[in-house]
């Protein structure tokens, strides 16, 4: 009886001992694939909230009526660096914009003149860019400028020459109630404030944790550069830079310390790497133009000036990854096509002039379809046909670039026919406008000023521009 329950107790006891054995094998084999999964992935660094014990007035009053808004800005590196509410906030009574609160008077929205004396290179750089007063200027025009701002605007690049008056032209037709949620919300970016200076940083710097990752993710250029016009965001998902993205993006290491990126951080870019970021022997900068070789969204594209340092730029990053040969060729190609590109854009331009000097087209822009169509054309798939190209999209180069180009300039072609027929005119003889005569390939200088062309407002007309992204 006894050696009965011995050799039972016997083989509980090793039944017990070969469980525990297995589940310790398990364990390990499910820590060691844990492993093997996130190895080489970044290690993030354990975030503290630096307002968890603050007895600051405005933290313990927003704790109650916006607790969100607390939880982010206590997780940021600002707060870390204790620059608190104040800091950014708080203004003398005599602030323009200040409005009084609790006792004192602040900036609902800080204006840019509150983050440049802690960035003033990132503030300077900006100013002179297309993200500064040229995005503004698309839709609004010049006449709100000072005289100071307009001094700042006639430095810019994309300031330099007359382009296109039509963006103008959408935003007084459409009305302030529709443009409030459409044109405003992208071009304000570049909008100046009451204080006079410059520009909204939260557009790219999502208040109010500003963290290093949210900047420099795509999602965050996708807000303003997607769409017909300028589908920057949905090319980049099509190219191989936006596969590696979406594939092992999680992996990259986000919050790298600004200025002294790698590939082991960002083995393929973002929008931000090729644009913004310290990367190679490419210094970070906040002109989003920096490192452009053509304006691209302009009708008829020309080089920038100073293209050459532009274009050194950006091949710096390249050739992070890639070899001379292989970023030589893509840039001579895609300068090629995009004088194709340039091409049928004056010849639609020549359409639209036989019209003119007949009187069959009004001044007026947006008066009937030929004005959308010509619109259309070099505003929607001209642009996206030069961007496909850049930023290696085939199916936006072709289906929703040169396709459309070639339909929109057929049916220009059409409605040019019937309205010379209804005015007993002789149409032009078939293909009189298939070869139309090269134009200049590079921007004037900021003394130069050319004529305006038969889609370009006439001198005395506020120069209007938009926001652009790709080279």
């Amino acid at each position: 009886m006894s050696e009965g329950r011995s050799f039972s107790l016997f083989r509980s006891a090793r039944l017990a001992i070969a469980g525990l054995v297995t589940l310790v094998v398990v364990l390990g084999m499910v820590l060691l694939v844990a492993s093997i999964r996130h190895a080489g992935q970044p290690a993030l660094a354990q975030r503290v909230n630096a307002l968890a014990g603050s007895k600051d007035e405005c933290v313990s009053c927003h704790r109650t009526s916006t607790p969100g808004i607390v939880e982010q800005f206590g997780m940021s590196t600002m707060a870390a660096a204790e620059v608190t509410c104040r800091s950014c906030h708080e203004v003398t009574a005599d602030h323009p914009g200040a409005v009084e609160h609790e006792g004192t008077y602040v900036l609902n929205q800080p204006s840019t003149a509150k983050c440049q004396p802690c960035h003033n290179a990132e503030a300077n750089q900006y100013l002179l860019s297309r993200h500064g007063l040229p995005a503004y200027v698309a839709f609004a025009g010049t006449e709100s400028l000072t005289p100071e701002q307009r001094l700042l605007y006639d430095r810019i690049e994309e300031a330099r020459f007359q382009p296109n008056r039509a963006r103008n032209a959408l935003y007084h037709l459409e009305g302030p109630a529709v443009t409030r949620f459409a044109c405003e919300d992208c071009h304000n970016v570049g909008r100046p404030h009451p204080d006079g200076s410059v520009g909204e940083c939260q557009k790219c710097h999502l208040r109010h944790q500003f963290t290093l990752e949210q900047a420099r993710r795509p999602e965050t250029c996708n807000f303003c550069h997607i769409g017909p016009d300028h589908p920057q965001w949905e090319i980049y998902h099509e190219s191989p830079h936006g596969i590696a993205y979406a594939t092992d993006g999680h992996r990259w290491n986000w919050e790298a310390e600004a200025g002294t990126l790698s590939v082991n951080d960002f083995p393929a870019p973002t929008c931000a790497t090729c644009h913004f970021g310290g990367f190679g022997s490419s210094g970070t900068t906040h002109d989003v133009g920096d490192r452009l070789t053509w304006f691209l969204f302009e009708p008829i594209s020309l080089r920038r000036p100073g293209w050459e340092g532009n274009q050194m730029r950006m091949q710096n990053v390249c050739l992070e990854c890639h070899n001379t040969n292989f970023i030589s060729a893509l840039y001579e190609d895609a300068d090629e096509a995009t004088e194709a590109v340039n091409a049928w854009v004056r010849q639609s331009d020549q359409i639209l002039a036989g019209l003119q000097e007949r009187g069959l087209v009004t001044d007026a822009p947006f008066d009937e379809l030929f004005d959308f169509v010509h619109f259309e054309l070099w505003h929607h798939w001209g642009r996206t046909a030069k961007f496909g190209m850049w930023m290696q999209g085939p199916d936006y180069t072709q289906w929703h670039g040169a396709y459309e180009v070639l339909r929109a300039l057929a049916e220009l072609e059409e409605m040019a026919h019937a309205k010379l027929a209804t005015a007993g005119a002789e149409p032009p003889p078939q293909g009189a406008t298939d070869t139309p005569p090269p134009g200049p390939t590079e921007a004037p200088g900021p003394t130069d000023t050319p004529p305006p062309g038969p889609t370009e407002a006439p001198p005395d007309v506020e120069a209007t521009v938009e926001i652009e992204a790709g080279p």
